[in-house]
This record gives structure tokens, C-alpha cells and sequence, in this order.
């Protein structure tokens, strides 16, 4: 099938399964044989879940809170609608399609919102049910950032009052063993994992959560001392890690590390990154605060973040944002704090695309560097940032990554 065929199936939101294998496609992302690394986070919270269903009701998804969407102030777009339908992605038929969207487009991999606490794995069935299990996942590579902040019951997020904690974020050493058991032989083991430099990448999203888990700086450096003997004995070269500048922060007690710097070269971690822009840069206008301005920011950190961090950083572009929906629909929506904040406007496809060129111009300017950066995000529909087409833009903000890297 040719890619003016695909993209019609694709734009039509059609089942790859009514098609069959021949759509499923032999190659890989054109943009890797150009040098170009591009990922995009992935969101699993587009299937039924027992935690979900126990919290929620049966059958309940995130789904239903992208349904329920609202208006909340002149010109607001919600709600958003998948072009695709409400699909299923513990389904192999429905990551398919997924799957042969992003590598037609230019991604390289999909970094998956990962989840694992104390009392076992959340949300991981997108990842192993649909991608794994997908006809065509050596097209596209896949990578885990472990999502370990609290789980709050957000879905939706009352004005005010105190937010149910479902799950803490922090685990015990206990717990990282079995978490790092399971990432080395069923992730890491897998072809499709993403390395670099033949070493399997794992990010984590809440360093100082995973420090005070374990109990400070030298049982955290033990844990991913550990961690790193695993991937080694499995195979690999080692373990390529990575922090969420997010998440990067001094607790209170510690007395050795002085600051961020200092705490990644001790515990040995190989690159950071961003997950969204609003992590970087301010949103100073309330409701909406023009995602040109934004983009400008971002791009001042991307060149900065190295330098200051004292390690190699893999930048972001992130497409839009509007966690409007899951704020309680029925609540005034005020300027207080997530999800009742400040969303993005202005990010058409073109905006996008203009942001996507300033990325290609940046990592061309970075001689000896690879170039990656990742995307937020391929699903993340109730902070209204996808590349995953929708009834408005159709396939719109695909073909931009199409168009500037392939």
C-alpha cells in the first residue's frame, strides 16, 4: 500500500483489521535513516483497568472524561474528539493502526507512561496487550519512563478539597527489584526496545520520589547500581538512564548532594529530559497563553538545559495544552492550580510545525550530538496534546512531523 493510500485509510478511521497484514508494512521510520530520533510519550490509560474499574466503575476508561469536556471560556475548543473513535489499545488490531500512523510519519519509538507501585503494575496492558503484542512492532521501537508520582483521583479534580490519594509514588527496594527484574527480561530482552548505543534507555519521571522511597542518596545509588548489574548480565553494554529534569530535586534531609547537578553525576545517570513544556515555562495568561510565546521559551531552555545540568539533554516539543477536562466540569474554572490552570492557544498544525523546524534547526546546530528529542504527546487527549488525528485536524499534526523530518 502507498503512503497516499495509507493516509487516506488512516484519515478515514478505519480498522486495520479490515484490511488485514499487508497494511502493517515491513519498514521501519523513514527519520531514523535521516538521524533523527523522535518519540513521543504515550499515555495507557485507553483501556479497561481493574484499579480503574474498582476507583471508577466498570469499564470505565479515560475515555470518558475526554467525552465529558467542556467549554470553560469564549473560544475554547473542548471536547475533543478522536477521529479513530473511543478504541481499545489493549487491543494488537488497534495498535496497529497506531503504530503504522507513527513510523508512516516519522516517529522512531514511543516512550510509555509506565506505572508500577507497591502493590503491583497499573495501566500497563496499552504496552503489553497492544504494542507487544501489534503484528508490527518493529516498526517502531518502544521505551518505558517510569511515571512513579502519586496517583491522585484527578478524574475529574474538585476546586477544592483534599484530593483522594490512590497510590503513592515512592516504593521500597523490594519493590524496585521486582520492577527492574520485569523491565530487564520483558521490555529490555524484547527487539523493538529503544537503546542508545546499545544500551537500553529507562527514564524516570520523579528522581527525588524514587530517592525518598528508598531511603536517601546511598540506597538509591545502590538500587540503580543494581539495576545496572541486571541489564549488564542480560547482555547489554548497560543501561542507559535518564531523568525527568521534573523530577530532579533536592529532598530536605539531604545532606551530600547541593544541588541537581551534582545529584545526576553522583547517581550516574546518562541524559535528561522534558516531558512537557509547561514543566519549563510559565504559563502567564490565564485562560489561555499563546503557544508561539511558549515555543520561544522552550527553545531559550533547550540550548541552556545541558550546560546547567552537566548532562546530555534530549529536548521536547510539546503540541498543546488543556487539562480543562479533568477539572470537575460542574466547578468554576479559576486560575488555581492543575488541573485549573492556564492551557495553550494557538497551537494550529502550522504553530506546531514552526516549532518542529525550530527542533531540526537545534539539534543540526549541536555537531557530535545525537539527535533526539520526544514529543508530548502521542495521547494525551485530556491535557489536549496528541498527534493522534482528531474530527478537527484529521492527521494535520502527523504530517507536520511528516513534512519537516522526513
Amino acid at each position: 500500500m502507498n503512503r497516499i493510500m495509507r493516509r487516506d485509510f488512516l484519515a478515514q478511521g478505519a480498522s486495520v483489521a479490515l484490511v488485514g497484514k499487508t497494511l502493517l508494512g515491513s519498514q521501519g521510520s523513514q527519520a531514523a535513516k535521516h538521524g533523527y530520533q523522535i518519540g513521543a510519550y504515550y499515555i495507557g490509560n485507553y483501556h479497561v483497568d481493574p484499579r480503574n474499574e474498582a476507583a471508577h466503575g466498570k469499564g470505565w476508561t479515560e475515555w470518558e472524561v475526554v467525552k465529558r469536556g467542556e467549554p470553560r471560556f469564549p473560544g475554547h475548543q473542548q471536547p475533543k474528539r478522536p477521529l479513530w473513535g473511543y478504541e481499545d489499545e489493549s487491543d494488537p488490531r488497534v495498535f496497529e493502526k497506531k503504530i503504522m500512523a507513527a513510523a508512516d510519519h516519522g516517529l522512531t519509538h514511543f516512550i510509555f507512561d509506565w506505572y508500577w507501585y507497591n502493590d503491583g503494575p497499573f495501566l500497563n496492558s496499552a504496552l503489553e496487550n497492544g504494542y507487544l503484542r501489534a503484528g508490527n512492532n518493529h516498526r517502531l521501537k518502544f521505551a518505558v519512563m517510569w511515571a512513579n508520582h502519586d496517583w491522585e483521583d484527578i478524574f475529574p479534580a474538585k476546586l477544592s478539597g483534599k484530593r483522594n490519594l490512590l497510590y503513592p509514588g515512592a516504593v521500597t527496594r523490594q519493590t524496585f527489584e521486582q520492577i527492574t527484574d520485569h523491565i530487564v527480561s520483558k521490555y529490555f530482552a524484547h527487539p523493538s526496545y529503544w537503546k542508545i548505543d546499545g544500551c537500553p534507555y529507562f527514564s524516570v519521571y520523579e528522581l527525588f520520589r524514587l530517592i525518598d522511597g528508598l531511603g536517601g542518596f546511598e540506597a538509591t545509588l545502590s538500587a540503580l547500581r543494581s539495576f545496572r548489574h541486571k541489564t549488564k548480565a542480560a547482555g547489554f553494554p548497560d543501561i542507559h538512564l535518564n531523568a525527568v529534569m521534573w523530577g530532579v530535586k533536592i529532598l530536605p534531609r539531604e545532606q551530600q548532594i547541593k544541588n541537581p547537578k551534582e545529584l545526576l553525576k553522583a547517581l550516574e545517570f546518562n541524559s535528561t529530559t522534558s516531558y512537557v513544556w509547561v514543566h519549563n515555562v510559565d504559563l502567564a495568561d490565564f485562560p489561555v497563553t499563546e503557544y508561539s510565546h511558549v515555543a520561544l521559551e522552550a527553545a531559550k531552555y533547550w540550548s541552556r538545559a545541558s550546560e546547567e545540568i552537566g548532562q546530555p539533554y534530549h529536548p521536547n516539543v510539546t503540541m498543546g495544552f488543556d487539562p480543562s477536562p479533568r477539572a470537575c466540569q460542574s466547578d468554576v474554572y479559576i486560575d488555581k492550580d492543575y488541573p485549573f490552570m492556564a492551557t495553550l492557544g494557538g497551537n494550529t498544525p502550522g504553530a506546531f510545525k514552526a516549532a518542529l523546524r525550530s527542533m531540526k534547526q537545534f539539534l543540526d546546530s549541536q555537531p557530535g550530538q545525537p539527535r533526539i528529542f520526544n514529543i508530548n504527546a502521542w495521547n494525551e487527549w485530556t491535557e489536549g496534546s496528541y498527534l493522534e488525528p482528531d474530527t478537527t485536524h484529521k492527521m494535520a499534526y502527523l504530517e507536520a512531523v511528516r513534512d519537516v523530518f522526513l
